[in-house]
């Protein structure tokens, strides 16, 4: 039997073990019809079903305590008709609780363009197989970042749809106002071809106008954001302004109140009867969920309402707000408690801002900091999914182009 989590001979990191897959005979589906994406192969977030298979989420007691899917996720349904082949289902973070891509049950997953660190998470083993060139194109999950951080640790392409663009059924819920189904890829073409075929086709001005978003570039390591201009000026932008408005911790603040009240009301009644065994490092974030009160919601939720109206003000009519897609380069794997924690108070704050606000955001890699990938996002308009990536193509060109003297 073949071993679906050994790197294609194709890629440049053959016969390592990635961890990419769940334990267990590798799943697979054949593609149901010819289409647009003949000839390519994907992988699926243990977060996501597929017909006939339990849907494991990343923890044992989850998968003891499901049934099998009756039905494949649609995401999963269309890329099938499209002509993909399913060869594999990824391990997740424990119920997706986690942007670092460490699972105490099933490992870590290897981040193929830097080994000694983390891939990110929770889409770490879609990531993972995807940069070990072991499928072409993977789905994921990201509420809190779940896809644009991994993208970026591992050097690839990455999509968050417009909140509800992709149907959300068919995957186990975390935070729903925040979830969303994206995917990964190793060029911008592929990224596109997904798209078209998950999206639905929206009339939509092009993005006309780069801005920076000064105050987020200010939460990214100072190596990293130097870069990250550097790739910005690349690409003709220079133009820059806050997005912020205040504190970027009450941005982060807000995500993880609002976030927390929709994880307990979603996952606390199996967690209450189950019992279930987390790792250490996710069994706080939980009981952190269970402790937000009706009042912290109704403190917060007013001010998601003016962040997001802000973020829309800032993008509506074609304009392209640009921001680091992570604060900083894959952590390491023995990052202490401090590490994590600081890179997590940047981190949440850089993507609740197209969470809060349910708009779509590419990340793209940007180039390297010691040796490893970083990633620069573009946030846009509800509804501009498409738009952005027909534009992935000639972005990517400018960012690997060589400046001539």
């Amino acid at each position: 039997m073949v071993d679906v989590n050994t790197a294609s001979t194709t890629g440049p990191h053959r016969d390592i073990p990635t961890g990419s897959f769940i334990p267990g005979p590798p799943i697979t589906r054949e593609p149901t019809s010819a289409g647009p994406l003949g000839g390519l192969t994907f992988a699926v977030k243990d977060l996501i079903d597929v017909a006939g298979e339990v849907t494991g989420g990343g923890n044992p007691d989850w998968l003891r305590t499901h049934l099998p899917a009756a039905h494949s996720a649609p995401a999963v349904e269309q890329c099938l008709a499209a002509g993909a082949a399913l060869r594999g289902k990824t391990v997740t973070d424990e119920l997706a609780f986690s942007l670092e891509g460490v699972n105490a049950h099933y490992g870590t997953p290897l981040n193929p363009a830097c080994p000694d660190r983390i891939p990110g998470g929770s889409s770490s083993g879609s990531a993972a197989a995807v940069a070990a060139h072991l499928v072409d194109f993977a789905l994921g999950t990201d509420t809190g970042g779940s896809v644009r951080v991994p993208a970026s640790f591992c050097g690839l392409f990455g999509f968050r749809p417009t909140h509800d663009a992709v149907a959300l059924t068919g995957v186990v819920p975390f935070a729903p106002s925040y979830d969303t189904i994206g995917w990964f890829a190793r060029d911008a073409a592929t990224l596109a071809a997904v798209g078209d075929v998950l999206l639905p086709v929206s009339a939509r001005a092009p993005v006309q106008k780069l801005i920076i978003a000064r105050d987020a570039f200010d939460l990214a390591d100072a190596p990293v954001a130097s870069a990250l201009r550097a790739a910005c000026a690349k690409l003709g932008v220079d133009d820059e302004e806050e997005i912020f408005g205040g504190p970027a911790d009450d941005w982060r603040e807000c995500y993880r109140v609002l976030q927390g009240a929709e994880i307990w009301q979603q996952l606390g009644p199996w967690i209450t009867a189950t019992r279930p065994a987390f790792g250490e490092n996710i069994a706080p974030r939980f009981a952190d969920a269970a402790a937000v009160t009706p009042a912290d919601v109704a403190r917060w939720a007013p001010i998601r309402d003016a962040l997001r109206s802000r973020v829309r003000a800032r993008v509506a009519g074609g304009t392209g707000l640009v921001i680091p897609t992570a604060p900083s380069i894959a952590l390491r794997k023995n990052a202490n408690g401090a590490e994590v924690g600081a890179f997590y108070q940047r981190a949440l704050a850089l993507s609740s801002i197209a969470g809060h606000a349910g708009l779509p955001q590419m990340t793209l890699p940007a180039g390297q900091v010691d040796a490893c990938p970083i990633g620069l996002s573009i946030v846009a308009e509800a509804g501009s999914d498409r738009v952005l990536l027909d534009r992935a193509r000639a972005w990517s060109l400018a960012l690997i182009a060589k400046k001539t003297k």
